[in-house]
């Protein structure tokens, strides 16, 4: 019998790309200029220019890939990347090499001037033609990292200069796109004048809603450990799963942002768009493909199946709260109701989830600084364990994907205890994705860039999904910002005690925030 070739053991070290489109499954997107309204900014010093050098380092990147900074300051081109190279160096998540720098800086380009100004425009022309000539094909990406008062001057002046043009986007067209910056609107109203707005100069197809959470690791890996995983898919509903919290858990304070928390606050910083759309990504049914579209498809139909809050809900189901010391941030009223904490249950009418409490929190000043999902299991019958059971012993499986910090999947469960009786004791499996397939975890800004270039928009948000979000957030708004009534909580803990009265009103508690050492 002739031998039979030997199987290779599985390794983590097998990598294959899933999401997207045939189209946009390749490892380098095409030549692109990349052009950043508000390039001197604080957002695109600590996340856009580091993400491009390190895109860069990475050979991610097809030659020629340029910049083109836009700011109200002129300048040269030099004083710019001299200006940025700090950023870059403190934020990189690579040491920044000076032939690597050389390289960089001489891939970024400047112009200086008004937003209003047609004569910015008429040089950015210029630019772009040059980086044509250069071998961009016209490729190009527009990043509003601007306040959203600003979009609608920035785009009206683009299209009169004939720098942007409403068409479809797809293979063997000349890229033209826009990403835009959260927060995308401050309620349901300014939202859809928002998107109206934009979409009078361009398809909904060039515009990138941008929400760095979607590109972290591990919200990407929620579909394919659900649906890559037979183990998982089955046990992934209201008959095995008890209850499910996500939190987003900050240490920090608002770090100077007074004027621009007291117009956001943590509800629409961080619920309204992050944990939502992480709800969605780990709730949404089977999707056709991985393709953009069948992807955002089924966070739309989620998002969707949510039930409408009524007044009773947020007045018995949401927690409003803030930290001591915020009313004397630089900037906030000294009367301010501004929650710097919010928590929030959410009910699915859908046949996979119908009954099952969703609990989202997020804040500032905590204990810890964490952005997990736990998925609670049912207990298990008590016939052979009442008395673990009764001593707190005997805990429900819980799965948590953790976001930040330490990228990564870990499972509680039940285990005896090495011994001649049989005792059993909570154990904890981790896996964390650097130590796994033994590789830095690249930024969320350089995988939304590098999706962009490509043209994937399976990562960012689409119109009705962003609509949605706010119809479903809508009712606390109203409430909360007609009458008074935020817990006060102090630096460090775990929130104001409300949330865990509201969740121990249904039989759960939060899980643990650990402080920090």
């Amino acid at each position: 019998m002739a031998e039979q070739p030997k199987r290779k053991p599985p390794s983590s070290s097998v990598v294959g790309e899933i999401l997207g489109t045939a189209s946009t499954k390749r490892k380098r997107p095409e030549p692109t200029a990349i052009v950043i309204f508000g390039a001197t900014g604080d957002l695109a010093g600590r996340k856009l220019a580091p993400a491009i050098y390190n895109l860069q380092v990475d050979g991610a990147l097809t030659e020629p890939t340029l910049i083109i900074g836009v700011s109200r300051t002129p300048m040269p081109a030099a004083d710019f990347a001299d200006k940025i190279k700090p950023k870059v160096a403190e934020f990189s998540r690579q040491k920044v090499d000076p032939a690597q720098w050389d390289k960089f800086a001489s891939t970024i380009d400047y112009v200086g001037g008004e937003f209003g100004d047609d004569a910015l425009y008429e040089q950015l022309k210029i630019q772009l033609e040059v980086a044509k000539k250069k071998g961009t094909k016209g490729n190009r990406v527009f990043y509003l990292s601007t306040p959203p008062s600003a979009f609608a001057l920035i785009l009206e002046k683009l299209e009169k200069h004939k720098l942007i043009e409403k068409q479809v986007q797809g293979p063997g067209v000349t890229a033209c796109r826009i990403i835009v910056e959260k927060p995308f609107g401050r309620d349901l109203a300014s939202a859809r004048a928002l998107n109206e707005m934009i979409s009078k100069y361009v398809d909904e197809s060039q515009i990138y809603r941008i929400d760095h959470y979607l590109g972290k690791e591990t919200v990407q890996n929620i579909l394919v450990l659900r649906f890559g995983n037979s183990i998982f898919e089955p046990l992934w509903n209201r008959n095995h799963v008890s209850h499910v919290e996500i939190t987003a858990a900050e240490s920090i304070g608002i770090e100077g942002r007074g004027n621009f928390y007291e117009q956001t606050g943590v509800v629409r910083d961080i619920i309204q768009n992050h944990l939502l759309q992480v709800m969605a990504l780990v709730t949404m049914e089977v999707p056709a493909s991985f393709s953009a579209d069948d992807i955002r498809d089924e966070k739309s139909q989620l998002l969707r199946s949510i039930r409408n809050m009524s007044l009773n809900d947020v007045a018995n189901s949401c927690v409003r709260g803030q930290y001591r010391g915020y009313r004397e941030e630089q900037g906030v009223a000294p009367d301010s109701q501004t929650p710097t904490y919010a928590a929030m249950r959410f009910m699915i009418d859908s046949w996979r989830w119908q009954g099952v409490p969703f609990f989202l929190r997020a804040g500032k000043k905590l204990a810890e600084r964490l952005t997990e999902v736990n998925i609670h299991f049912k207990a298990v019958p008590l016939v052979l364990f009442k008395e673990e059971a009764a001593g707190g012993v005997l805990q429900p499986a819980v799965l948590s994907l953790r976001i930040q910090p330490h990228e990564g999947i870990s499972l509680r469960f039940v285990a005896k205890v090495p011994g001649e009786n049989i005792n059993v004791g909570n154990v904890v499996m981790n896996m964390t994705y650097a130590d796994a397939f033994n590789r830095p975890i690249a930024e969320a800004y350089e995988r939304l860039l590098l999706d962009c270039m490509r043209g994937d928009a399976t990562l960012f948000n689409r119109r009705d999904s962003v609509d949605r979000a706010w119809e479903l957030i809508q009712p606390v708004l109203q409430v909360w910002e007609a009458t008074p009534g935020v817990h006060f909580y102090e630096d460090g803990t775990q929130g104001p005690s409300a949330t865990d009265e509201m969740m121990g009103r249904e039989g759960y508690s939060w899980r643990d925030l650990v402080p920090q050492h």
